[in-house]
């Protein structure tokens, strides 16, 4: 029986070789790449299955977003405190943390379920907790098919990303993932937001959304102003260096003809900024 099994091994071999079928993925990349080359596959096709077959390499870590770049909303937060940032931000689904000092992901808030606020029965008694629905959790090594496995099998577009010690380290979605296989998915919201890739946007005339994680540098050539970067290195140091505090939402200060809102920020620092020009 061995030695039959050993024929038959030899067989598949040889088999292979003479038919052509590829042995390992650097020979079905090649094969791929010749099917292309003439003409067999157009280039599209060509760059979705190369995508594919590598995605299976690449970790959550790499495409996700930063958790200084999360915009997360406080489950005690009234909905006239952060309805400005959800209409800001554009964004349909919102992390929501709970109201101490943690980095505690109490669920996910869809924007479209504060529709039912509108209702005359919802008028009162407001409770952000009430709209939440449950978060996906997945560690920051996990594999790209992996995740794309795991929100196919929860039905979920959203996951909040883990570090080793359970730590909130990021978050990413579904259409992050696809776009490592199919390349970028344009929305509605994608004109307005180049942005993603910038760290200043204007959403008025005259009117701007400024990450406190700015480079100072950054901001003074956007603006023309001329922040010192000598002790601080974003834009949100420098502001709460002028508060001399932490601020909290909402709360604004004018520095060198330019008033800073507060948009987001927790009791560790300060997350994004309305920045207007002083008349």
């Amino acid at each position: 029986m061995s030695g039959e099994r050993q024929h038959l091994s030899w067989w598949n071999r040889i088999t292979a070789v003479l038919t052509g079928e590829p042995q390992n993925r650097d020979e079905l990349l090649d094969l791929i790449e010749s099917a292309s080359e003439r003409g067999i596959l157009d280039e599209d096709a060509r760059a979705i299955i190369e995508s594919t077959l590598t995605v299976s390499e690449r970790m959550v870590r790499e495409i996700m977003v930063p958790r200084a770049q999360m915009i997360c909303l406080r489950d005690d937060q009234l909905i006239d405190d952060f309805l400005p940032l959800l209409l800001d931000s554009a964004h349909s689904r919102f992390p929501v943390l709970a109201d101490d000092d943690s980095d505690e992901v109490l669920g996910i808030l869809f924007a479209k379920d504060l529709l039912r606020r509108l209702l005359p029965s919802h008028e009162e008694g407001f409770r952000l907790k009430d709209y939440l629905r449950p978060a996906l959790f997945v560690p920051e090594s996990m594999h790209l098919d992996r995740l794309i496995h795991e929100f196919r099998m929860k039905q979920s577009h959203m996951a909040i990303v883990v570090n080793e010690y359970g730590g909130v380290v990021g978050l990413v979605t579904l259409e992050d993932a696809l776009e490592q296989i199919i390349g970028d998915i344009e929305d509605e919201h994608d004109l307005d937001e180049d942005l993603e890739d910038s760290l200043i946007r204007e959403v008025a005339p005259g009117e701007f959304i400024v990450q406190a994680i700015t480079p100072v540098e950054d901001f003074n050539e956007h603006f023309a102003c001329s922040f010192s970067n000598h002790d601080f290195d974003t834009i949100g140091g420098i502001i709460v260096h002028a508060f001399e505090r932490l601020p909290v939402a909402q709360e604004s200060i004018a520095l060198d003809g330019w008033r800073f809102t507060v948009l987001e920020a927790d009791t560790r620092a300060l997350r994004s900024l309305r920045v207007v020009a002083v008349s």
